[in-house]
């Protein structure tokens, strides 16, 4: 029976344009989501903007527009970028749809006839910048006596009317939740700091504002606008067709991962749960929070001018050196450091040299000893054996471990079979076996061309394109590909394409921009 997976990122907030950090996250979700289709699951893919919000309509007045023609034009450079890092999407959510207004809204209906919504009057600490309140124990000190929010936003003073949320009344069901479901948050780190927040305890949520009105209006006063994590949040079902039942995409609830940056983790796994608790609602599976990145060891801003656009690193290195290089510099779920020196030794290191160079030595000699054609496998060796069999492994491993997002893990799971099978290359040297040995020289490459096949196909989700050519030299057709395909043998005499280089090596010295 097919299994559903549903996987979002987060919806990305259009104040600014899309930088690294977005396409991490997007990246890391998308190999996901491509993992689960070769693991034959049907999987739903969100992704999308978040257009709502002050802090929106103060930029686009800035920029002299509109707000709604403001969040087209950010809202189409998210996707364009999402695009170009060649992330699989199934859908793209814009909470100025009307499907995302029309389902908010009766998600906040829903919460409301449970009781746990009211109208009250707002006093207390807000930050603009983060789009979210803070009690006066959460402050810190700023120079010149100003107070801060923890994120280091500017707070400000602000008393209006406004709806309220009964969070107060889920500390008790969220701690349950948490102590029962270990696995409903990570990593560890991020667990951790989210249960000694609930743990302090929760004060009621204003989930209203009446000072703007660029936001989703609340169900029967439309003086107010609602707070715009309500109707952030609510587009995980929205995008599914909530509240109608009968939409085939709402049978992809619970989602199965929500994957968000580390900055709005507290808003996914305390007030999300809490809202749909209220709602009758099942929770979703898992929250992961990803890290940040810094630029060169500086903290990315304006200011320093140090925020990269991912295009810019695809236009000069191609779009899977990137994608390979975001998830395996650092174990996912920690912080991160982009710089230059440590992207172009990644890139030769372990893609030409590697693998690049395993694949053209392997594919090369087939072409020039065996007519180009995909060898017979012969009786096998206790050494062939061993690496075969360490390599058939590879999938069940994987799967556990983008299972838990332990992604870039996975990654090194294949860098062990990849340096396995350069010691085994440089030890059955095929190249010598050509004047001793033919018969079992082309035994030898068979064993290489088997394991490089399952190497390639379990790689496609962290550099689609490369592992398409890879894949298409080693014989493999388009419906021979998936985890499930690898337990037929490609038939020998199977004719290959001539060998090209699939990860050039990056020839520029590496100290001429950047340390």
């Amino acid at each position: 029976m097919t299994r559903r997976f549903y996987v979002t990122t987060p919806i990305y907030y259009v104040n600014g344009a899309p930088h690294i950090g977005h396409a991490y996250t997007s990246v890391a979700a998308d190999i996901v989501a491509r993992f689960r289709r070769l693991a034959g699951d049907q999987v739903h893919f969100l992704t999308g903007t978040d257009e709502h919000g002050q802090k929106v309509e103060q930029a686009a007045t800035a920029a002299g527009e509109t707000p709604q023609a403001f969040t087209d034009r950010i809202s189409a450079d998210f996707r364009a970028m999402a695009d170009t890092m060649q992330i699989s999407y199934d859908d793209f959510i814009r909470t100025t749809e009307p499907r995302h207004v029309s389902g908010a809204q009766a998600l906040w209906e829903k919460v409301a006839a449970s009781g746990d919504i009211y109208l009250g009057a707002y006093e207390g600490w807000y930050a603009l910048r983060d789009e979210a309140f803070y009690g006066e124990d959460e402050l810190i000190d700023g120079p010149n006596g100003q107070k801060l929010a923890p994120t280091g936003a500017p707070v400000e003073w602000v008393r209006e009317p406004s709806y309220f949320f009964r969070l107060s009344a889920y500390q008790d069901r969220l701690l349950e939740l948490y102590e029962k479901r270990p696995e409903f948050m990570g990593p560890s780190g991020s667990r951790n700091e989210i249960m000694s927040f609930v743990r302090q305890g929760l004060r009621d949520l204003s989930i209203s504002r009446t000072s703007f009105r660029w936001g989703v209006p609340v169900p029967n006063d439309p003086e107010h606008v609602m707070y715009v994590w309500f109707d952030a949040l609510s587009n995980y079902l929205t995008a599914l067709g909530y509240p109608d039942t009968n939409n085939p995409l709402m049978a992809f609830w619970p989602a199965d991962l929500h994957l968000v940056g580390k900055d709005i983790a507290r808003f996914h796994t305390v007030f999300w749960p809490a809202f749909l608790m209220a709602a009758g609602i099942e929770l979703p599976s898992r929250i992961f929070a990803n890290g940040w990145w810094t630029v060169e060891g500086e903290k990315m801003s304006k200011s320093l001018g140090n925020v990269i656009d991912p295009r810019d690193l695809v236009s000069e290195f191609g779009v899977d050196a990137v994608r390979f290089f975001l998830i395996r510099e650092v174990p996912f779920g920690g912080d991160s450091d982009l710089s230059r020196r440590s992207f172009i030794h990644r890139l030769n290191t372990e893609l030409a040299n590697d693998l690049g160079n395993l694949a053209q030595r392997t594919l090369s000699l087939i072409a020039r000893n065996c007519n180009g054609a995909l060898p017979e496998a012969g009786a096998r060796t206790e050494a062939d054996t061993h690496l075969l069999a360490q390599a058939e492994l590879l999938p069940s491993l994987m799967e556990e471990q983008v299972g838990r997002c332990a992604l870039t893990d996975a990654l090194e799971e294949t860098w062990k079979i990849i340096r396995a099978c350069n010691a085994y290359i440089d030890h059955q040297a095929p190249w010598a076996l050509k004047k001793t040995d033919p018969e079992r020289m082309g035994h030898v490459l068979r064993v290489l061309a088997d394991a490089l096949r399952i190497i390639a196909t379990v790689l496609q989700p962290w550099m689609p394109e490369s592992m398409d050519r890879m894949l298409t030299q080693l014989g493999v057709s388009e419906s021979e590909r998936s985890f499930a395909a690898l337990g037929v043998a490609l038939p020998a005499g199977r004719e290959l394409p001539a060998p090209k280089g699939i990860f050039p090596r990056y020839t520029e010295a590496e100290d001429e921009k950047g340390q």
